[in-house]
């Protein structure tokens, strides 16, 4: 018995032994890559003193004397946040992530990154670039580098888990990051233009245009007093007119953001004042960096900027202040080739056989293992049909294969001190087309549209014939012709991803524009006061009123009312839906009844007479099927409302109304009980903020990968978004990246918010420390002079030469 008690004693012992061991093992890797903020350090290559002081959000604030030193700096201190981050970004943009995971799945991903060619356009942008731009990119290099080498056995758990160590950082990674920006405003197009060359086969082009925009329709401009003289246009007199009749037709993408400025004569403050935030997807670690960049006497400027980017993306310097939104550009066309039946290395194009390129393709996976691939070319670019699973070849033209130089213009904003320097920089912002919203202390405000916008003929979303010439890109809008406001009269700029400019602009922009109900309801609340305060501002950016709720609640209830079979709970719901202020909130059940109906609705016209998987496929890409909604509630009724299955009565759009009222109360009910009283929308419509591993749920739980889930208010149509998926309904995936006020009058009572924080390392104390802050609509000071950084400082870093 002695024995047998020993053996229990020992064997307890052994268990919380290895129990504490393992908590110890795991503490240790997930604590190892966080940073010693106050810790000096040398590094090679430094010339003097770089002091770097960081404020209670750890937000760096870096004072240098010359460039490279700053942008060595810079380097180093990015790393020490965002390593990994930076590391999945590089090998994202050159197709190697399938080395880091288990597995093949990866590998497609891989192979048609590749096919994107983003490192040519790298090389073919650092090869052009003036030598300032290249000491500067090498140095941030060196200093991320250096970083690695001081930190190698104290590198993020990522790389523990994964087991590899990062490769070498060169200046082409860091241009690679524009391309793959470029690749993800425009990835929709390529997915949604697919999805229409199957409804156009199925359908016909007739009842196409009942499932895509109506351009014609939206009336709301980010330029609406934007002319050209006719003098200036040099464009070939048959391009708009044999354009085909869907000319006009297209698809959004996803991306979307808000900006605006007013003038000081509309400021409270008598100087302008400016507000973007930009709306991309939300995880952990977000896309945005804030950083503080000094070189004295030369340069002082903050804002955002991507890990693995030098200069400030968005923000201000001493003299202006900057911001974007998508302008939602056509920049990608699909083109139907003709493959030789007796040579399949072979297309016709203009009378004639020409070679297709092949490369073959060698991608490396994790543990050694070799898979080749092969990627095909013609003068346009990448045969992609292969990806979609579309028998016909079809190849894709994309601008951000052309010729560009984002971090030319990144650079050049930084130090920009005016409307003609500031126009200048953007010049050459070709691939990634931004409206930038401008405002400088001098007292101006602007808007320009600084993108590549290809001059072409045809209708902007069909697959276009391939075998000649003929719907080629002939060239881009020139600079001076491209849309753009200065100082209008009515005292303020502001865009929304809305149609850039009226039907009299010769130039085809795009299809693809969002709706105006941001933007209208940003007009209406500058509108609203004579002057405005930062605080104002604040309640704009913050706003869920809805104009498409206010659009349609009044159709959705009449209908309703007619039916004189509602139960008490539906009749209740319809209430409360009547009643409703329109606001977006979280607390509110009637944004969940409205939410519910538009998407009951969809489904109970479309999926009769497309069927489960293009219906699937179609309901999945959000911005086709708000075009739909649009287009019905402009007819008011279509031969879409009959459901086929019921051959005895031809349903309307207020049968299909009531219908999925009812369906609607019904999933509520369910979901969320009898009480109308718990049907907060804040209760089906959440965020969280997960990391690229969080889906794996062992390390999820030992490495606390995410934050929330957090109710939020708010949907795809308010000034404040959080938006989901339509094909994962109400789980919120995208909203604002960043928020930020900027007060030309005085830069120190400038504020902002981003949704996580500035480390990467999720045991950090700064992984998601913004996070509440930004979920309960508040912002923290963005200071600016030296005077309040230091007073403000938590930290301090020395950085000296070696």
């Amino acid at each position: 018995m002695k024995i047998i008690k020993w053996i229990i004693i020992v064997l307890v012992f052994l268990i919380v032994f290895s129990g504490i061991a393992g908590l110890v093992f795991v503490h240790n890797l997930a604590h190892k890559g966080i940073p010693d903020y106050n810790q000096d350090v040398t590094l090679a290559g430094i010339k003097e003193p770089v002091t770097v002081y960081r404020d209670s959000f750890a937000v760096p604030h870096i004072y240098a004397k010359n460039s490279e030193d700053l942008y060595r700096a810079v380097g180093y201190v990015m790393a020490q946040d965002r390593l990994w981050q930076m590391d999945l970004i590089r090998r994202a943009t050159t197709g190697s992530l399938s080395e880091i995971f288990k597995g093949e799945e990866f590998v497609d991903d891989d192979l048609f990154l590749r096919a994107l060619r983003i490192p040519e356009k790298s090389r073919m942008v650092l090869d052009s670039a003036d030598q300032k731009m290249l000491k500067s990119l090498k140095a941030f290099s060196d200093g991320v580098n250096q970083f690695i080498e001081q930190h190698i056995n104290t590198l993020p758990f990522e790389f523990s888990v994964l087991g590899y160590r990062p490769g070498k950082w060169e200046p082409e990674h860091s241009a690679n990051i524009i391309g793959y920006m470029a690749w993800d405003l425009a990835r929709n197009t390529y997915s949604s233009e697919i999805t229409i060359y199957k409804l156009l086969n199925q359908f016909g082009e007739e009842k196409l245009m009942d499932l895509v925009p109506n351009v014609a329709e939206m009336k709301s401009y980010v330029y609406p007093d934007f002319k050209l003289d006719s003098g200036n246009i040099e464009l070939e007199s048959e391009l708009l007119d044999k354009l085909s009749p869907l000319k006009r037709l297209g698809l959004e993408v996803f991306h979307a953001s808000n900006n605006w400025a007013v003038s000081g004569e509309k400021s409270l403050t008598g100087m302008p004042l400016m507000a973007n935030d930009m709306h991309l997807g939300l995880s952990a670690p977000g896309i945005w960096y804030q950083m503080h960049h000094v070189i004295e006497g030369e340069l002082n400027v903050t804002g955002l900027t991507i890990p693995g980017e030098p200069g400030i993306v968005a923000g201000h310097n001493e003299k202006i202040a900057w911001g974007m939104t998508n302008i939602m550009v056509d920049d990608i066309d699909l083109y139907l080739e003709k493959i030789n039946p007796d040579n399949p290395d072979e297309y016709w194009f203009n009378n004639d056989w020409h070679k297709i390129e092949v490369r073959r393709e060698k991608i490396l996976l994790k543990g050694g293992e070799v898979i080749e691939k092969e990627l095909r070319f013609t003068h346009r670019g990448p045969i992609i049909s292969e990806f979609k699973d579309i028998p016909q070849s079809i190849s894709m033209r994309w601008i951000g294969n052309d010729y560009s130089n984002e971090l030319r213009s990144v650079f050049l904003l930084n130090e920009a001190g005016n409307w003609e320097e500031f126009k200048d920089a953007i010049k050459t912002f070709n691939a990634v087309s931004q409206n930038f919203v401008y405002a400088d202390v001098e007292g101006n405000i602007g808007l320009y549209a600084g993108g590549g916008i290809p001059i072409r003929k045809g209708n902007g979303f069909s697959i276009l014939p391939g075998e000649t010439d003929e719907f080629d890109w002939t060239g881009k809008v020139p600079f001076d012709e491209l849309p753009h406001s200065f100082n209008p009269s009515c005292g303020f700029v502001a865009s929304a991803n809305n149609k850039t400019v009226d039907e009299n602009y010769p130039y085809y922009i795009s299809t693809y524009f969002y709706h105006p109900y941001r933007i209208n309801r940003i007009r209406e609340l500058l509108m609203a006061k004579e002057k405005l305060s930062i605080r104002d501002f604040q309640v704009i950016q913050l706003d869920q009123k809805s104009k498409l709720a206010e659009k349609l609640r009044g159709d959705f209830t009449d209908a309703i009312e007619q039916s004189d079979g509602l139960t008490t709970l539906e009749n209740e719901a319809l209430q409360i839906l009547s009643e409703w202020n329109l606001n977006m909130s979280s607390d509110s059940p009637a944004p969940a009844i409205f939410e519910n109906l538009y998407m009951n609705l969809v489904i109970n016209i479309l999926h009769d007479e497309m069927g489960d998987e293009l219906f699937d496929e179609y309901f999945s890409n959000s911005n086709l099927v708000k075009n739909f909604i649009e287009n019905l509630w402009r007819k008011k009724d279509m031969d879409w409302c009959d459901d086929i299955n019921t051959s005895d009565v031809r349903e309307t759009l207020q049968d299909m109304i009531l219908k999925s009222f009812k369906e609607t109360i019904s999933s509520l009910e369910a979901q969320l009980g009898k009480k109308t009283r718990n049907w907060q929308w804040g209760n089906i419509h959440q965020i969280s903020l997960d990391h690229p591993m969080a889906n794996v749920a062992i390390l999820k739980k030992l490495f606390n990968l995410s934050r929330g889930p957090y109710e939020v208010g708010g949907s795809f149509h308010t000034v404040s978004p959080y938006t989901y998926p339509f094909s994962n309904l109400f789980v919120v995936d995208n909203g604002a990246s960043n928020r930020h006020i900027f007060s030309t009058a005085n830069w120190d009572e400038s504020l902002t918010i981003i949704p996580t924080g500035e480390c990467g390392v999720p045991a950090s104390d700064f992984y998601c420390d913004q996070t509440d802050w930004y979920i309960q609509g508040k912002y923290h000071a963005d200071y600016f002079s030296k005077e309040l950084i230091e007073e403000n400082a938590r930290y301090k870093m020395r950085i000296m030469a070696k």
